[in-house]
């Protein structure tokens, strides 16, 4: 049981595969629009329920608890060492 006011994260659909506009690419029309909203819990409840949060902004938003104090990930790819050449370069030309 995960209680009331804790940080969690919501999944909810919005749109199903079939409800999807028109003109939209094969592969995206085929799979439902879905979201995913971090906020704190207005009621108890349990991983896989339904579940509504209030979110930082203070709307309210209903959907399945999928994840308990989410953490964000982040990630911005491999190193690339010609970046850290890049302010060599600019201080050259300007």
């Amino acid at each position: 049981m995960v209680k009331k006011g804790t940080y969690v994260q919501i999944r909810a659909t919005i749109l199903q595969a079939g409800q999807r506009a028109a003109g939209i690419p094969e592969d995206t029309a085929a799979s439902p629009l879905v979201m995913w909203v971090k906020g704190h819990l207005t009621q108890d409840s349990s991983l896989g329920e339904a579940a509504s949060i209030i979110t930082a902004t203070g709307r309210v938003e209903h959907g399945i608890l999928e994840e308990i104090e989410p953490i964000t990930h982040l990630d911005y790819g491999q190193y690339i060492p010609e970046i850290s050449q890049i302010s060599k370069v600019v201080r050259l030309t300007f």
